[in-house]
Parts: structure tokens; C-alpha cells; sequence
């Protein structure tokens, strides 16, 4: 439905502040209307035959529905303009600049008058030499006969339309401590995993083509140091691994549910044989399937536990000598940790050679502020290396499908302060067991997700790349909309605001119905937020030359430039609409 926004100027009188003790002149302020008035038509679905694109490539598009007559396709750069062309067909090209690491928009639209145009479908585009500085992590975890080319071609093409890049194979493998289904030159045609699962090697070689094909990583997964009941008779020596005591009488293990291959005995990742044996078994994965890296995983805080001959170990230490021995074998090939919990976070992250950070958060980290405070203090060990949540949503949920509302929410939150979430796949993960895919998409937040990952993926260098967070004053001139600079709150909207290549950028989220301010959504009950209409905001600075908005919920993203005025350090403008998230942007 074409929907313009009416925007009434009428007196306002601003009724929330920053935490700041400074004072703001609110008389006299009128409510101004957009600089262009865009209209909604999304019936158009646009496509991208890459999942990212090398600096100088060229994009291939492809458009499904109906295109207007007199439309044109644009490409932006932020809200910058950096091409346009008339639309002849539902295919076309665009080679993308030469410049390296940069998101763009590209829209189909009508300029319907001098001051309004329609929108009928939008995409991003990443340009990026390296998958890693900006990851959208996704996963598959089956791969059995189901698993048909067809089925393979559709779930990654949905990832790709989303923009993954790359991808981990969840319990792909036939032991831990013998990841391979076979040997080098003799392949099993099919083994079954930890769970007495089918795996088939051809689903398997069939999902890295059609990924590679996108452009996007495969990435296998494995722990650090697991190893099954019979790993002696594949020569894993029994002084490698971790005890409970100091007299090696009791391994540590992970006890699997029953009917399962076998338990999971845990070994010590700093043990140098234990390292070769599986840099060994590792090279004989790369020789066999055309893999890109490993995505190494850990369980989390052991306690006190010890070597063969009792000596206490420092099992975060052991992670990051682990990740060392496996660079230094594969020196070509990208390497990912997950720190549960954030444990071993510092010193995986200081190894400099892990790709980008991946934190499994559980409930002691289950706040929204949480997901800043973590990101922050990973990126102070990293340099700023990109951050990826592995946070299930709708954990307790016994409904069917996922509610959109909490999805919404906490990617709004993740997306806004820099960090991508881990959840799409050959299913949406609800679970720290990948396989489990007891809930399901709706075809509306199928839709939706769409739109956030675009977004996410056009303004990554506003969202993702490194700068200072601002807590300059922000306030509000709506009877009932309280604004707080961050951390959220509920029955408020949350500024979560930083200075990033020169342009203040001012996320506010939409916590006014939220029910929590925990982004897990434990049984799905997270409500859909009331759209804010033309939200009035007084914002400190100065000698500003542009403001615009963009949200994932309004116009699939499509930037709009806003009339503004200065009134002394502050600019004050109205937001056309916030849902869960619209992202402001104020240029010097």
C-alpha cells in the first residue's frame, strides 16, 4: 500500500533528555517535513548473483515482479548518489568502484514530482576484498539424501539474498578426532556423524560448489579437542588428554544422549602431539574437499582440570597455542573461534590469527547491553576485528514458528551497534545442537530478514567500522516518547549513537512495548512494536550540512534526506517513521 507520511507543524515542546545536564531551547519549534517524500510500493524483488564482490567487479541483478514504466535503478554509496540508469529489462549490470571495503543501496524508483518518489525494491551490495572485515556468518547441518541438489540450490540461494558470506558445516564430520569420512583417495560414499546421523560426502561437495559459486566461504567445523570412545585405536595416546583429577583415573568428557555414537573425551589443545596428530587429520581434509577454513569450537569454562601427569592446566592458554599450530599449517586458510560465554575470548582474539570473533552467548550474557559491552571489549583485544553473535532466540518457545517481533528486536539491536548474528541457515537456529529445527519462518519474517540483512550489508561502513560511541544530548518533542541514550530501557526509544567516518550516526531502537531487555526471547512473546510517526528530535550539533534517515522497516531501506534547522549547538528535524529501528545520520 502507498503510504506518504503527513507531517502536521504544530508548537512542540521537548520532554526527554540525554543523561547530560545541558539545557535545549524546545519553543518555538515546528515539525518539518521530509526533504523528499518517499512512498513504499516493495513489489519488486531484486537479486544479486554474488554474496560479496571483489573491489572493481561486476554485479549481475535480477529483478522478479513488475517494473514501472520511466523506472530507474540507482546505486548509493550512504545517502550519496553514485549512479543511475534507466531499466530496460529484469537483468542488467553494474560494475561496482574500485574502492575496497564499501556497502551500497541499489534501488528501483519513480521520481513521481519534484519532491516525492516510489520505491519498488531495494538490495545491498557488498565490496569487500576480504569475506572477514564485514562477516555474515551462516551455517547447514544436515546432509543426507533429503539434501538434493534442488533443496541445496534453494537454501543457499536464500542465504545469498541475504547476503552470507560464510558458511559453517555443523557436525559434518565422521569423528572429531577423525573429521574425514574415510582417507585421503578413498572417500566414504556415507558415514554417519556423533549422532548416528547419514552423512553423505556428495551433499557435502555439492554444498561447497553451490556456495563457492556465491562467492561465500566454507568453513568446517570441529572442536579443539574432542575425541571418541575408540580414538586409541586411531592413535590418540591417552596423555594428551584433560582429567579430573591428578592422577589420570577420570577423563573429562562431554556425555552424549543414549543411542549416540559414542561420548566426547576432551584433550588438551596445548599438547603439541595432540596438535600435529590433528593438523595431520586436517590436511587430509583439505586435500579431499575444497573447504576454506576451520570454525573451531570449544565448550566453555571446565573448571580445574589437569594434564596426564597432574599438572593444572590453563585451558585458554591452550586455545590460543591450538590456533597458532593450526595457522602456522595452513597459513592460506581462515580460522574462526567460538569463545562460549566469551571464555577465552582475550586470548583467542590476541592469536591475530583468527578471521573475525564469534562469542556463543547464553544467559549470563543475555541483557541487550550485554551484546555492546562484549563487542566492546573484544574489539579493544582485536584491533576491531569484526564480531558474530551465536545467540539462539525463542529458546524455551513451544510454539511452531519463531516470533518476529523478539527476531526483530535483537537483530535491530546486534545490526545497529556493529555485530552480525548467527541464525540463518538451512533452517533458523533455535539451538545449540544446529539440527534442531523444531521452529520455523514465517513468510513475513522471511520477508523482513530480507530487509535487515540488506541493510545491514549497504551501511556496514555507518554500522560496522570502527568509531566512538556519543552520548550528546538527544530529545524528544512527542507527548509520550521518552528518549534515553543507551543502554535500552523499557518504555523508551534507544539512542545508541557514535561518530564514524565523520558523520554522527544515531540508531534508535523501539523499546517502548518491549516486555524484556533480555534479546533471547525465551518463549516467543516479545511484542510487535507501534509504528512512531513523525518523531521530532533535538540533537546537539553543529555546522551540519545534511540529515537523513533510513530504516530496515520503512521503503526496504531506501535513504531519506530531511529538512532541518539549527537552533544554536542543536539541529532539530522529525524522523518520518521508527518501528523497531531507524538509523539518522547527521553530516558536517
Amino acid at each position: 500500500m502507498k503510504m506518504i507520511p503527513i507531517l502536521m507543524a504544530v508548537p512542540l515542546l521537548f520532554l526527554s533528555c540525554s543523561s547530560d545536564n545541558d539545557t535545549f531551547d524546545s519553543s518555538h519549534i515546528e515539525t518539518l517535513q521530509p526533504a523528499v517524500h518517499l512512498v513504499s510500493d516493495l513489489k519488486v524483488d531484486m537479486n544479486t548473483d554474488k554474496a560479496f564482490y571483489k573491489p572493481g567487479g561486476t554485479v549481475t541483478f535480477t529483478a522478479t515482479g513488475t517494473i514501472p514504466a520511466g523506472a530507474k535503478i540507482r546505486y548509493r554509496s550512504g545517502e550519496e548518489v553514485v549512479g543511475t540508469a534507466d531499466l530496460t529489462g529484469n537483468t542488467w549490470t553494474w560494475k561496482v568502484p574500485a574502492t575496497d571495503y564499501k556497502g551500497y543501496l541499489a534501488d528501483i524508483y519513480t521520481q513521481d514530482n519534484d519532491s516525492t518518489e516510489t520505491v519498488y525494491g531495494t538490495v545491498g551490495i557488498d565490496v569487500s576484498g576480504n569475506w572477514a572485515k564485514y562477516p555474515r556468518y551462516g551455517f547447514v547441518s544436515s546432509y543426507d539424501d533429503s539434501k538434493t541438489h534442488s533443496v541445496i540450490q534453494n537454501e543457499m540461494g536464500f542465504l545469498n539474498r541475504c547476503h552470507i558470506n560464510g558458511i559453517q558445516f555443523y557436525d559434518w564430520h565422521y569423528k572429531h578426532h577423525w573429521p574425514l569420512g574415510g582417507t585421503r583417495g578413498n572417500l566414504m560414499d556415507s558415514y554417519t556423524d556423533i549422532a548416528n546421523r547419514t552423512i553423505k560426502t556428495s551433499v557435502i561437495k555439492d554444498y561447497i560448489a553451490t556456495q563457492h559459486a556465491y562467492g561465500m566461504k566454507a568453513m568446517f567445523y570441529n572442536l579443539c579437542y574432542g575425541a571418541l570412545d575408540d580414538a586409541a585405536q586411531d592413535g590418540v595416546s591417552d596423555k594428551w588428554h584433560i582429567y579430573d583429577d591428578t592422577g589420570h583415573a577420570t577423563m573429562d568428557k562431554l556425555t552424549m544422549p543414549a543411542g549416540w555414537k559414542s561420548n566426547i573425551n576432551l584433550i588438551d589443545p596445548a599438547n603439541v602431539s595432540w596438535q600435529n596428530y590433528l593438523a595431520d587429520r586436517n590436511d587430509d581434509v583439505y586435500a579431499s574437499l575444497d573447504f576454506d577454513g576451520y570454525h573451531i569450537d570449544q565448550v566453555g569454562d571446565r573448571g580445574t582440570v589437569y594434564d596426564y601427569y597432574g599438572s593444572k592446566l590453563n585451558l585458554t592458554d591452550g586455545f590460543a597455542s591450538f590456533i597458532k599450530k593450526m595457522k602456522s599449517r595452513q597459513p592460506n586458510k581462515s580460522l574462526v573461534m567460538n569463545a562460549v560465554s566469551n571464555f577465552g575470548s582475550q586470548q583467542i582474539a590476541e592469536t591475530r590469527d583468527v578471521d573475525f570473533l564469534y562469542s556463543e552467548l547464553w544467559g549470563g550474557e543475555s541483557k541487550f547491553s550485554d551484546l555492546l559491552t562484549i563487542l566492546k571489549t573484544n574489539q579493544a583485544y582485536s584491533d576491531s576485528l569484526g564480531q558474530v553473535y551465536a545467540a539462539y532466540m525463542d529458546y524455551n518457545s513451544t510454539k511452531s514458528e519463531f516470533n518476529t517481533p523478539g527476531i526483530l528486536l535483537t537483530d535491530a539491536v546486534m545490526f545497529a551497534i556493529g555485530a552480525d548474528h548467527l541464525e540463518l541457515g538451512d533452517h533458523m537456529l533455535c539451538n545449540e545442537y544446529f539440527p534442531n529445527a523444531k521452529l520455523s519462518m514465517s513468510d513475513a519474517l522471511k520477508t523482513a530478514i530480507v530487509h535487515y540483512y540488506d541493510f545491514f550489508t549497504a551501511y556496514e561502513n555507518l554500522l560496522r567500522d570502527k568509531g566512538s560511541q556519543n552520548f550528546d544530548g538527544i530529545y524528544s518533542g512527542n507527548s509520550g516518547v521518552t528518549v534515553n541514550n543507551w543502554p535500552p530501557q523499557l518504555n523508551t526509544v534507544t539512542a545508541y549513537s557514535k561518530e564514524v567516518n565523520g558523520k554522527k550516526v544515531i540508531n534508535l531502537l523501539n523499546f517502548v512495548k518491549a516486555n524484556s531487555l533480555s534479546w533471547r526471547d525465551l518463549d516467543g512473546s516479545m511484542p510487535e512494536p507501534e509504528t512512531i510517526s513523525s518523531l521530532s528530535l533535538g540533537v546537539r550539533a553543529s555546522s551540519v550540512k545534511k540529515v537523513w534517515v533510513a530504516s530496515p522497516d520503512y521503503c526496504g531501506g531506501a535513504p531519506q534526506q530531511l529538512q532541518f534547522k539549527q537552533q544554536g549547538d542543536y539541529v532539530v528535524f522529525t524522523v518520518p517513521s521508527l518501528k523497531y529501528w531507524t538509523m539518522v545520520v547527521i553530516e558536517k
